[in-house]
């Protein structure tokens, strides 16, 4: 469980760590997690193709200097000042998937999951295993990976209020999403086991299909989820 990041003042009046009030005595946690900062800005910030396009512009301006023979201190002048502008833009987008990634809990119950997302203004959302249909994970390299969790259509979740919580493109019918987990395939199993317990499925109904490890693009159900047996809890 972690407990050593996400806990700034504003948080001191959490009743329990990464929940917004305490958990009944029949409920307990079984997993929290963060999102990994890289990965965060890798995949919702799409950090990379922003480096390679600022490592162009300085590039370009080098090229641009020696074509029009400007002197070397003038070529040498304004392509720090456009790698100082790089670095800062770069440094923002970082920043921007840094709070993003430590000011977020996922906490998993034995009856649910909650999300405590936000940075200047935090959201927790409240998702009872009998309100999700279904679930996917992704796993990526070095273990890290989503997991999107289709609810009942009648929990309605703005995308926008879940972002970059939630599965890309899927605007109709949000789906909030644990995003760039570590550990995500046995964070998948735990979930399997847990939401099977709570809806009294047995697990040959609710088992996680293994991925395929030869790529990092491949997405495998967790085959949980009857939705004629959701109910509001």
């Amino acid at each position: 469980m972690r407990t050593e990041l996400n806990n700034g003042r504003e948080y001191e009046l959490e009743a329990q760590y990464g929940l917004p009030e305490k958990l009944p005595e029949t409920e307990h946690v079984i997993w929290q997690g963060s999102p990994d900062v890289w990965q965060m800005a890798k995949d919702a910030f799409y950090i990379r193709p922003i480096i390679a396009y600022f490592v162009f512009l300085v590039l370009y301006r080098i090229f641009d200097g020696i074509s029009l023979e400007h002197t070397i201190l003038l070529i040498i002048v304004s392509t720090a000042w456009m790698f100082a502008l790089s670095v800062v833009c770069i440094g923002l987008v970082y920043c921007l998937a840094y709070f993003t990634a430590t000011t977020t809990v996922y906490t998993m119950t034995n009856r649910r999951i909650v999300m405590r997302i936000g940075i200047a203004l935090t959201l927790s959302f409240n998702l009872p295993f009998k309100e999700i249909m279904s679930a996917d994970f992704k796993e990526k390299k070095a273990g890290f990976g989503n997991i999107p969790l289709r609810i009942c259509p009648t929990t309605k979740i703005a995308y926008f209020h879940l972002w970059p919580h939630a599965r890309p493109f899927c605007f109709n019918n949000p789906e909030p999403m644990l995003r760039n987990i570590a550990n995500v395939k046995e964070v998948a199993t735990l979930l399997t086991n847990a939401w099977a317990k709570e809806n009294q499925v047995s697990l040959s109904q609710a088992s996680t299909k293994s991925p395929i490890s030869t790529s990092d693009r491949v997405r495998s159900g967790l085959d949980i989820g009857l939705s004629n047996e959701l109910g509001l809890t």
